[in-house]
């Protein structure tokens, strides 16, 4: 056995700038626009692994393992996911369905701030609370270049959008996961995070259109933003309080999708917005491919039905694959569970992070049948077959797919390995150790760990996992109120979603815009840190201020 090590230094501030050292390296590269984002992945593994041995004493053989499982982790189920979904997107496009998408939701509304309120929030929040881990940007994104956005409005708009469905993801699965390490009721910690997250549902949709056309433009449009903002938060607040927390991104993100299309019915901006690129930005701009003057006849009723054929399967397959009774049903017809020789249950978490050594497990499970992305391969065959593209075409089609993604798939991959060994190390543990030594500030800095675990792990069931249980013993410790502390952790995790790398290397192969994932993350990174610190901010209201802290649940 070894026991995890918090301060190798024995002293706080150097043992913390020795953990931040993998993530740093990692992001300043991929910031800096001029290292690939797979080289960046390789080296910040390299960095963690030397930082894992030599400082955090890690045995070698267990750092090497650590890494071996996050690299295969990494491809299932996260690159499995963005695979197929890429595939079912250039489907779409070789048997012309996307064109007829782009011409429904054109007729809907041809104002680019309007169209991003309808996919990248709307329609993404579905997508999060159907399947999450990825699928939500990649299909946002793929359908947004396909709508002519430059690949930079694409991208970051529909990171930025993706952020206020984040913590029910895949059917609640980040909830369970905070549940199931700090012993608390997953639907009182669901209601509580559904008394933090509404506030932001209204904020972010005015966030992104602002972020994409500035202050006259989002201002402009604000009785539409309203309306999507209103129509999310409202069931987002009742669903998670007065239901459960497993359905609250569908019936909210259905419920927005409707008001905001019925509403445009009566209303429509005075002038449209007609520009698919970021306001003021040259870059933007510059990669833009010459838009294609879009068809503006009508779509018949077969045509309607055609074009969102795909989509209609793909969320009937997510609905069944994020289930409880289907994930134990196949889970119980195959699943392979593989525990890592020499490195599964050979690792304690110690106090403070833990009550007690607690083994930490380390089993990959190919739970096949079950992963996101097989029910998104399988919807992609259906598809295929009913959109007559015959099984020849798709093989080929999968070929060209795996080509284009094996760029992406290898930096998932290593960003995965990046997590996954921080975290069997202890170099995360650290760094949240850090957090919790800020005593009355840390409701606002217990937030910011929660944003800082997704940011390192690019999951908010992952931040869950490795925080929740040190959330709920530095509050119990300062007398804070754990429920609010869990929750606060996974509220403000989702703003740490629009940064993570694997969320950027999502988006980037989705608009099919490799190379740029420094831009991306340029472009994201100020929102996410303004977003994360008002997030911290209503936090702190909670757990000192009247009549905030009456909305604290015990």
């Amino acid at each position: 056995m070894w026991n995890q090590v918090y301060n190798p230094f024995n002293n706080t501030v150097l043992s913390t700038i020795a953990a931040a050292i993998p993530v740093v390296t990692l992001l300043v590269l991929i910031a800096s626009g001029k290292v690939k984002a797979h080289i960046a992945a390789i080296i910040a593994l390299i960095a963690a692994n030397l930082i894992a041995i030599f400082i955090f004493t890690m045995p070698a053989g267990m750092s090497i393992r650590a890494t071996l499982l996050g690299v295969v982790a990494g491809f299932f189920p996260i690159g499995w996911i963005v695979l197929n979904v890429i595939f079912l997107y250039r489907i779409t496009v070789a048997t012309g369905r996307f064109d007829l998408l782009q011409r429904a939701v054109g007729g809907v509304t041809e104002d680019r701030r309007l169209q991003l309120l309808l996919i990248a929030f709307s329609f993404g929040a579905f997508f999060e609370g159907a399947s999450g881990f990825g699928t939500p940007v990649a299909v946002t994104g793929a359908v947004l270049i396909g709508l002519g956005f430059s690949p930079l409005a694409a991208s970051g708009l529909s990171l930025i959008a993706n952020t206020a469905p984040v913590a029910y993801g895949a059917l609640g699965t980040p909830i369970q996961g905070l549940a199931s390490v700090t012993g608390l009721d997953p639907y009182i910690l669901g209601a509580m995070v559904g008394r933090q997250l509404p506030v932001f549902s209204l904020i972010v949709p005015f966030w992104v259109v602002w972020a994409f056309a500035g202050w006259k433009g989002m201002k402009d449009v604000w009785p539409a933003v309203l309306v999507t903002g209103l129509s999310f938060a409202i069931p987002q607040f009742v669903i998670s309080n007065y239901i459960n927390p497993w359905i609250v991104d569908i019936g909210a993100s259905l419920i927005s999708m409707g008001c905001l299309i019925l509403f445009l019915k009566v209303w429509q901006p005075k002038q449209l917005w007609l520009s698919p690129a970021l306001r003021g930005n040259d870059e933007s701009a510059a990669t833009m491919a010459p838009a294609k003057p879009m068809d503006k006849t009508p779509l018949t009723q077969a045509q309607l039905w055609s074009a969102l054929l795909p989509w209609i399967i793909v969320c009937i397959v997510m609905l069944i694959w994020g289930s409880g009774w289907f994930k134990t049903w196949a889970n119980s017809i195959f699943t392979w569970n593989y525990p890592v020789p020499d490195l599964h249950n050979m690792i304690n978490k110690v106090p403070p992070v833990a009550a007690k050594p607690t083994p930490e497990g380390a089993v990959f499970g190919f739970t096949y049948l079950s992963f996101t992305g097989t029910g998104m391969l399988i919807a992609a065959i259906i598809s295929s077959v009913l959109m007559g593209f015959s099984p020849a075409k798709m093989v080929a089609e999968y070929g060209r797919t795996i080509k284009l993604c094996a760029i992406s798939l290898i930096t998932i991959s290593a960003m995965l390995a990046i997590g996954t060994l921080t975290r069997l190390s202890g170099v995360d543990a650290t760094l949240g150790l850090a957090f919790a030594a800020t005593g009355v500030l840390y409701p606002f800095f217990g937030t910011l760990l929660g944003w800082l675990g997704v940011a390192l792990t690019g999951s908010d069931t992952a931040s869950n996992i490795l925080f929740g249980n040190l959330q709920k013993i530095t509050s119990e410790q300062l007398g804070l109120s754990s429920v609010l502390m869990g929750a606060a952790n996974s509220s403000g995790g989702v703003m740490g979603k629009m940064i993570d790398a694997q969320s950027i290397v999502v988006a980037s192969t989705a608009t099919n815009w490799y190379g740029h994932e420094g831009t991306i993350l340029r472009f994201v990174f100020k929102h996410s840190i303004a977003l994360a610190c008002l997030v911290g901010l209503f936090v702190m209201l909670q757990a000192y201020v009247y009549p905030f802290t009456a909305m604290v649940l015990k």
